[in-house]
């Protein structure tokens, strides 16, 4: 029998309207604002804050991930599925996808097998704009930057040589990291050095996702710092009244976008930052309107947990007073073997030595999860090359550490495959055993939070801060930024700053090589090790399998 790929699964299913899919959540067709048939923003005054304190926020996190990824947003919309099927009213709250990884290494981020969002193509591609706008507003105060450097009234007197905003493309381009523009004479302003971000990196991607209103956004939009005077004084956007301009190229993009679930229940899908480089989480405004229209939220953070969930939690539900009721901590088999030393090459072929070794990465975010105080539960997302002696070892592992393992058939099964896990959620839930708190308070020193990061959840004996890190943070103290969030940026692969450090690595120091400001989004971004905010394609890009006939059917995307 034939095993259909995420696409053909995903083209072969019926859609209902997604007026449909708005009544189940008690929204009048009137209040949508529909983008054709199957995707629609909705309203800004859906939020509820009342019912928001009553429902439940579950996470979904994972061990240190292979290059392929672990399946967080399947096992997202699985638990989802899930959830419904035993009873829950239930909605996912998910990230947009970025095309760079579409068409690099890693694919989509609209699940897969019979755990997707639809419709895939949709969402995978443009959607409904919302990058566009990012990218739009992003480059849009690039422009006026420019143009005021060369401008005979109204300059500002900006030091070029000081200027931090990078302009933005939704793709994996890396000769566009540093370049020369201006050149060609006097019409086409002024030459000096600048680089492309990849659009998830863009501060104005990290702005919308932690906007709580509108107003909210423009605020933090004209607190954007662009750069610095010849005197040694700070630009802001604001200083270029940049900011009501670029908050009227978000005004659609501030609402979040409702889809559906292969099994036809709702899905939220809003905002897009990598967590990596960026905060990793979807909007403040999506997650809270999940939680005003359903009992249950499952939602995801990227890479990680080290990453993704270590922001959301420092960075999200601190700013936003969200308190999530359970996390739960996606495994594969095949990332234990890696973590294991299973060469590339035996990653997907049994072998439980393997597993044993690894297991010590999991075991690490497990501990990382409790030191917020909340219950995590392990999701098995299993393979076809997984055997049952691997399997086993990983469920009694951590039941000796009080953790319950579940397998979890969400690729192959959706909702079905997902009951298991979905009781296990909620038994943590209604045992209420979660009492999230914050590993560290925003008002403490930059340096002594970052610290507490890396040696909390990375396993770091201490940090180094390199002369330019340094020069950083006396600038952030000069600019009375000492209360901002952290938001790290560093690689996926290891919880060290060095991507060849597999498993939990011991003994070992992370070096900061600078600091950035996102004094919009209110955080630090310091820059661990090689991280880059601009990713490049892999030799054999993704795009290179993709294919769309005369009827524009479209083949190879997942």
């Amino acid at each position: 029998m034939k095993v259909l790929s995420d696409i053909e699964i995903a083209q072969n299913k019926k859609l209902l309207h997604i007026k449909e899919i708005a009544a189940k959540l008690g929204i009048e067709e009137d209040a949508l604002e529909m983008y054709g048939k199957y995707k629609a923003k909705l309203p800004l005054t859906l939020i509820d804050e009342d019912k928001i304190k009553k429902n439940n926020l579950i996470l979904v996190t994972a061990m240190t991930p292979t290059p392929a990824g672990e399946g967080k947003t399947t096992v997202s919309i699985g638990l989802t599925e899930g959830l419904n099927k035993i009873g829950k009213q239930a909605i996912v709250v998910l990230r947009e996808p970025s095309l760079g990884p579409v068409f690099g290494i890693k694919g989509g981020a609209a699940g897969g097998g019979y755990s997707q969002v639809v419709p895939m193509e949709d969402i995978n591609l443009h959607f409904t704009g919302d990058f566009n706008a990012v990218e739009k507003a992003n480059n849009l105060l690039a422009a006026l930057i420019d143009n005021n450097l060369q401008s005979s009234c109204c300059n500002l007197n900006i030091d070029s040589r000081t200027i931090l905003w990078k302009r933005v493309i939704d793709m994996n381009d890396r000769s566009l990291r540093k370049i020369t523009i201006g050149l060609g004479g006097v019409a086409n302003g002024i030459p000096r050095e600048d680089g492309f971000n990849i659009t998830p990196a863009s501060e104005v991607m990290a702005i919308l996702c932690m906007a709580t209103d509108f107003e909210d956004l423009k605020n933090r939009l004209g607190n954007i710092l662009i750069g610095f005077t010849f005197d040694k004084k700070p630009v802001f956007a604001r200083d270029l009244k940049a900011e009501n301009a670029m908050a009227i190229l978000l005004k659609d993009a501030i609402q979040p976008n409702l889809v559906q679930t292969l099994e036809e229940n709702p899905a939220i899908i809003h905002g897009g930052p990598f967590a990596n480089i960026a905060q990793g989480t979807n909007t403040i405004i999506a997650t809270k309107m999940g939680l005003s229209l359903s009992n249950y939220v499952v939602t995801e953070a990227g890479f990680g947990a080290d990453l993704g969930a270590e922001k959301f939690l420092n960075i999200k539900c601190a700013a936003a007073n969200l308190n999530p009721k359970a996390v739960v901590l996606v495994a594969t088999i095949r990332a234990l073997r890696h973590h294991g030393g299973a060469k590339t090459e035996e990653i997907n072929t049994p072998n439980l030595h393997h597993v044993k070794a690894g297991f010590c990465n999991l075991e690490k975010h497990i501990e990382n999860i409790r030191k917020f105080n909340i219950e995590p539960v392990v999701a098995i997302n299993t393979f076809v090359n997984d055997s049952y002696e691997e399997i086993n070892f990983v469920i009694n592992h951590c039941k000796s550490l009080g953790v319950q393992a579940v397998v979890s058939e969400n690729w192959a099964k959706g909702g079905e495959g997902t009951k298991d896990l979905a009781h296990a959620v909620v038994k943590v839930v209604e045992l209420n055993k979660s009492h999230f708190e914050p590993l560290y308070k925003w008002d403490m020193p930059i340096k002594e939070k970052i610290e507490i990061i890396a040696k909390e959840i990375y396993g770091a004996d201490g940090v180094d801060f390199d002369k330019q890190a340094k020069l950083n943070l006396k600038r952030i103290d000069r600019l009375g930024f000492n209360d901002f969030a952290i938001c790290m940026a560093k690689t996926q692969k290891s919880f060290s700053d060095n991507e060849f450090l597999i498993g939990r690595p011991k003994n070992f120091v992370v070096t900061v090589r600078e600091i950035e400001i996102a004094a919009g989004a209110k955080f630090i971004i310091p820059i661990l090790g090689q991280m880059m905010r601009m990713p490049g394609l892999p030799g054999v890009p993704a795009s290179e399998e993709m294919k769309i006939d005369k009827n524009g059917v479209i083949s190879g995307l997942s």
